[in-house]
């Protein structure tokens, strides 16, 4: 019985903050105020977007290079090629044909956190031919380079990276090197090339599917129990959100149902590791929050005196319009931007640079 009164005093000690002033913190958490720099600040924004499915050709373009000064490539492929980061397309039940490579929905995250994310091994049927002559080389042979690839598959270098292109999009494929997907996701006209003689030079600008590594399938033999999966995703929501509640993961895909995260975090509450309270006002039901979290929320509860903008990409995990700002929804699509004002959605900033207001934001 004390224990529960200390819960209940704790929660009402918290002062809920507004729908902006939480945009703003979200801003300040994801460090878009101070961008990180380094292997290691990259290590911690991949850390925090763990379980974020994202546009491939939004990853490098427009994700990384906000949260971290200088992104360079390398960066990436260090952590890829070292074994503590892997990318892919979880496959969360699609069926059907792949959709392009550009816009199929990419996750980086932790090799020991795979069985986590990856869904179940999607059906071969719907693959080509072409897509089902590599994914049998692969099981038949393992990792393999490029080259070698060529060779067991018995495929052209174009129909090979086709057919890549295709098992990476349906889930089954991944490389060694982030370089791999940046190559697929390049025109063939804009890879690395060499010239054959004495001085041999590059001679256009871009990546060559070679220096991808070794390709390999996806494993997916690795069981785990449902409650740690559960208990691992509540904790990666937090370390994302800073606090959590039921409308802020209407944008998330492959969660558990909020009932089991609930009964997590309840528990996480009672044994004093969060805190429960309304952190964020204009939402119903529960609301968990880190407990370092706390002190940067009250600081950005009040209004700032001049006018802060915020631009973020309409792929972006923080494009939160229409669910924790009012307005209408921005799509998920990487040619768009929402610029924010003090947290709020004031414009967008479409394909063609031109900026339109956001009806009912204001």
């Amino acid at each position: 019985r004390i224990h529960r009164y200390t819960l209940q005093t704790l929660r009402k000690a918290i002062r809920p903050v507004s729908p902006a002033a939480f945009m703003r913190f979200l801003f300040h958490w994801h460090g878009l105020d101070e961008p990180g720099e380094g292997p290691e600040a990259l290590l911690g924004v991949l850390q925090q977007l763990e379980g974020c499915a994202i546009a491939a050709a939004a990853w490098e373009k427009e994700i990384l290079p906000a949260r971290l000064h200088g992104y360079q490539p390398n960066l990436l492929d260090q952590l890829c090629a070292s074994g503590r980061i892997v990318w892919l397309h979880p496959n969360r039940g699609e069926t059907g044909k792949a959709a392009p490579l550009a816009t199929t929905r990419i996750m980086l995250i932790e090799r020991a956190n795979l069985p986590i994310w990856l869904g179940d091994a999607p059906a071969p049927e719907h693959l080509s031919g072409a897509a089902r002559r590599a994914l049998e080389a692969l099981r038949r042979g393992g990792a393999q380079f490029f080259l070698d690839l060529v060779r067991t598959s018995g495929l052209l270098r174009t129909q090979l990276e086709q057919a890549l292109a295709e098992l990476v999009a349906t889930g089954w494929a991944t490389a060694d090197s982030y370089a791999g997907l940046r190559a697929l996701l390049t025109p063939s006209n804009k890879r690395l090339s060499f010239t054959a003689g004495r001085h041999r030079h590059r001679r256009q600008l871009g990546w060559r599917v070679d220096d991808a590594g070794r390709w390999s399938l996806l494993p997916r033999d690795d069981a785990i129990e449902p409650q740690q999966r559960n208990e691992q995703i509540a904790w990666t929501l937090l370390h994302r959100y800073g606090v959590v509640f039921r409308r802020l993961l209407d944008n998330e895909q492959g969660l558990p149902p909020w009932r089991e995260l609930l009964a997590i975090y309840r528990r996480l509450e009672a044994r004093g590791e969060i805190r429960g309270g309304r952190f964020v006002d204009s939402f119903s039901g529960e609301q968990f929050a880190l407990p370092d979290a706390i002190e940067p929320l009250r600081r950005h509860r009040d209004e700032p005196t001049d006018a802060q903008y915020q631009v973020i990409n309409g792929a972006d995990p923080l494009n939160l319009t229409a669910i924790i700002t009012p307005g209408e929804r921005v799509p998920a699509r990487r040619q768009q931007r929402v610029i924010y004002r003090n947290g709020v959605p004031d414009s967008l900033l479409g394909d063609g640079g031109v900026m339109e207001a956001l009806a009912g934001s204001r």
